[in-house]
Order: C-alpha cells, then sequence, then structure tokens
C-alpha cells in the first residue's frame, strides 16, 4: 500500500512540474511598444535629440515635444505608463502619470500631471497629446 501512495506521489509531483507557457499576444506586443516609444521620445527630450524625436513622431506630435525644450539648461523625466487602449491596428492611446524637473541658470521648477499620448501607424509613432503636456516648460 506504501509503494501506490508513494507512486502516486512521485506522478502527482511530475505531473504538476510543467508550466505551460503561453504566446504573446499581439494587443501586448502592441502595449509594449508603446511604451518603448514613449520612453524613446522623454529620452531624445531630456538629451535634446530632435532627430530621434522627429523619427518618432508624427504630424503635430514633434511640435508639441520639441516646442520647449531650448528653455532649460537641463530637464529630468519620469514616465509611469497608467493605461493603454488599443483602438484598431495602428491607433493606440496610452496615458502616463508623469514628473518633471526643469532647471534653468537661476531656479528649478518642478511639475506633474496625467497625459494621454495618442500613437498611430506601423511602427507606432506620436502623433498628438492630450491634457497636460510634459514636455512644456512649467508656468507656460
Amino acid at each position: 500500500m506504501r509503494k501506490v501512495v508513494f507512486l502516486c506521489c512521485i506522478l502527482l509531483l511530475f505531473s504538476c512540474g510543467k508550466k505551460e507557457v503561453k504566446p504573446e499576444s499581439r494587443e501586448s506586443k502592441t502595449a509594449q511598444e508603446a511604451f518603448a516609444v514613449a520612453e524613446t521620445i522623454k529620452d531624445a527630450f531630456i538629451n535634446n535629440d530632435l532627430q530621434i524625436i522627429r523619427e518618432n513622431t508624427m504630424g503635430n506630435g514633434f511640435s508639441q515635444v520639441a516646442a520647449y525644450r531650448k528653455d532649460a539648461k537641463s530637464v529630468e523625466l519620469t514616465f509611469t505608463p497608467r493605461w493603454v487602449e488599443i483602438e484598431k491596428e495602428g491607433q493606440v492611446t496610452l496615458n502616463i502619470q508623469w514628473k518633471s524637473r526643469w532647471m534653468t541658470s537661476d531656479k528649478t521648477l518642478e511639475d506633474r500631471g496625467m497625459t494621454v499620448f495618442m500613437l498611430e501607424g506601423n511602427p507606432l509613432r506620436l502623433s498628438r497629446i492630450v491634457r497636460a503636456n510634459p514636455f512644456e516648460y512649467p508656468g507656460q
């Protein structure tokens, strides 16, 4: 009897040992791409790299990002993605909570808010910013 119980325990242990790996969904890949585009634009803005900003934006998106960087000596930005909505293939709405610190020669300004990035295309590119623009100099 002990052998049967022992054998059942061994079989149960081995049968539960495998983990099923599910393939990554298309929506998950699209959400990750949206996060990556937002981070790329943020890093390019901090480094004042207009070429990278231009490559990752389209239409009004470029002017909403690039227009304000010249006002500060240095900028620190932190993005925390909060929600992604995939409207249809090639259209994504990304909600981001952000914090910024802008340093000029005589003062430091801090700001925070929620923004919505509208991303379109394949690959995704920022088409416009809705709500509080994290790239806008505080107080403008």
